[in-house]
């Protein structure tokens, strides 16, 4: 076994392309760490339904060069099946881009150099952008598929891979499994064609397409008072926000200095992700010196936005559930047709909404790859602070023009001496108090996910915070509006739960929704205590059933 690691290793040393990961491996080796070995090459990064995502570093199971080139090589040869690759000079052509984490630039560059060694056509964008701007990209420039490099909020000593098809939409099934199926064929990089050039850096003229489609977000003539903090979050969405926000005429918003440049190292924080504890302070201090309408945050690569609201001399962030309900509102008001949709672990005021304004309404499983392929979709949002507010222009999750809409629709308010406060209490009063949290462990030893999915499903909660589940669904087998995931619904009387693993954290998360009736706004206080009530029994309930 000793040897075999060891051979393995020095094989894998052999052809890797990176002189840092070389010298790390090779320190490995020559330490006989194996342990520290025996993780690395225990098996691969799985790639799915969210590409790639882990830590950087030497040996397959590390987010490297080598990974990243197979990877692509395993795309590009999807691709040629699907006949992209044509001799006429017709070949498809695939955009990538990066963020500003370590290594990003250069996993974008392999990237390019495989595609184009196989025959197809490749654009990189200019510089590190947010993803939203490569999500436009796809269908701006007509391409059969497109990468972004990025572990969007994950801690800095990752990355990742984020694969999307010529529609604009991540891979679903069954492409992620043909092109896991593809990867694995690669059997030396040696047998990957990787030109020094031959592809295409594209110009501003994509992100300057991309802003200009911004503009119809906004309602002609409507008002653009409302003042901002913003932050980064060391991320790359600054100066894309800045401008987007110019073109629309909005006060230009105060920055968050110390997080605004972006900065692989995400100094400020310990995750940079708006939702984790702590990663706001920078943000709220500065609100208080400033006094704006709104905070607003993007994660590092710009695809979630975050909102924060004064309350008193403090600031409050917002649950992800209830500025999706605030920006179907306002959608709503606005006129707006099509169909509303959510995944499963959103809040269920959006039905509500949609289904009191008439229009259509879908729920998927969890992520935008599913959002975005809801036929005749209008507006989709999920609680991780993901919207999708222009799905004709970005078939994804969009912090820009998100950040772009609740600032309109603070203005507005402002206009008629309303907070955002104000319409979430007008929506309780309409629909029910619809109240939401989340019971999210991160786990070192994955098992511990598992060993918690296994004993629910084996010994099902029959009671959760006082009230009896009426319903019980294992995820697993699918339905007739749903494809199979892992995953369990425990539907009670006035709330629900839904337990899941992340896909892209080594997390275990449980959605928890409480639905409380409220007959006019003087019953509000009342609603929202028993609301906190019943959370927080729900979440020391389910972590007992769990064992976790």
């Amino acid at each position: 076994m000793h040897d075999d690691l060891l051979a393995r290793a020095r094989a894998w040393l052999a052809e890797d392309p990176d002189p840092e990961t070389r010298a790390e491996l090779a320190g490995l080796i020559d330490a006989g760490d194996v342990t520290e070995l025996a993780e690395r090459f225990g098996g691969t990064l799985q790639f799915g339904t969210a590409g790639l995502r882990g830590e950087l570093g030497a040996g397959p199971m590390r987010m490297n060069r080598s990974v990243v080139i197979r990877a692509a090589a395993g795309l590009a040869a999807h691709l040629r099946k699907q006949g992209h690759a044509r001799q006429d000079g017709g070949s498809g052509l695939v955009v990538i881009g990066y963020d500003a984490r370590f290594k990003s630039e250069e996993f974008a560059r392999d990237t390019a150099a495989v595609m184009t060694g196989a025959g197809l056509r490749a654009a990189v964008l200019p510089r590190p952008l947010p993803t939203p701007v490569l999500a436009f990209a796809i269908r701006h420039l007509g391409a059969v598929a497109g990468v972004e490099v990025t572990a969007s909020h994950n801690p800095p000593r990752d990355n990742g891979y984020k694969v999307y098809l010529g529609d604009g939409s991540q891979i679903v099934p069954p492409a992620d499994a043909e092109i896991a199926a593809e990867i694995d064929a690669v059997r030396s990089l040696d047998d990957v064609p990787r030109p020094a050039d031959g592809w295409q850096t594209l110009d501003d003229g994509v992100l300057d397409a991309y802003l200009a489609r911004t503009d119809a977000v906004l309602a002609p003539g409507s008002p653009r008072t409302a003042r901002t903090v913003y932050t980064a979050m060391h991320g790359v969405g600054r100066d894309v926000l800045l401008a987007a926000f110019a073109r629309a005429g909005f006060p230009a918003p105060a920055l968050v200095a110390e997080q605004a440049d972006p900065d692989p190292r995400f100094p400020t924080v310990a995750f940079p992700n708006p939702e984790e504890p702590g990663a706001m302070d920078l943000a709220f201090a500065k609100a208080r010196e400033t006094n704006p309408d709104l905070v607003i945050a993007n994660d590092p690569d710009a695809d979630r936005c975050a909102v924060a609201v004064p309350v008193g001399d403090d600031w409050r962030m917002l649950r992800g559930d209830e500025v999706g309900a605030l920006l179907a509102a306002h959608l709503v008001d606005r006129g707006a047709r099509g169909t509303f949709a959510e995944s499963i672990v959103s809040s269920s005021l959006l039905g509500r909404i949609a289904e009191k304004a008439g229009l259509p309404y879908e729920e998927t499983l969890t992520g935008f790859k599913w959002i975005a392929r809801v036929d005749g979709l209008r507006y989709g949002y999920e609680e991780a602070l993901g919207y999708c507010v222009d799905p004709d222009g970005v078939r994804d999750k969009d912090g820009i023009t998100a950040a772009l809409l609740v600032t309109e629709l603070a203005s507005r308010l402002k206009e008629e001496g309303r907070t955002l406060l104000d319409l979430l209490d007008d929506l309780a009063v309409e629909h029910g108090l619809h109240a939401t949290d989340q019971l999210s462990v991160r786990v070192e030893d994955l098992s511990v996910i598992a060993d918690a999915m296994r004993r629910l499903r084996e010994r099902p909660p029959a009671r959760l915070a006082g009230l009896p589940v009426t319903r019980a669904d294992d995820l697993t087998e699918g339905s007739d509006r749903l494809p199979p995931t892992d995953g369990l619904r425990y539907t009670l009387d006035g709330a629900r739960v839904v337990v899941r693993p992340s896909g892209t954290e080594p997390k275990l998360k449980c959605y928890l929704e409480v639905v409380i009736p409220v007959a006019a706004h003087a019953d509000l206080p009342a609603a929202h205590a028993r609301a906190s009530t019943l959370l927080t029994s729900l979440k020391s309930d389910l972590s007992a059933a769990a064992g976790i």
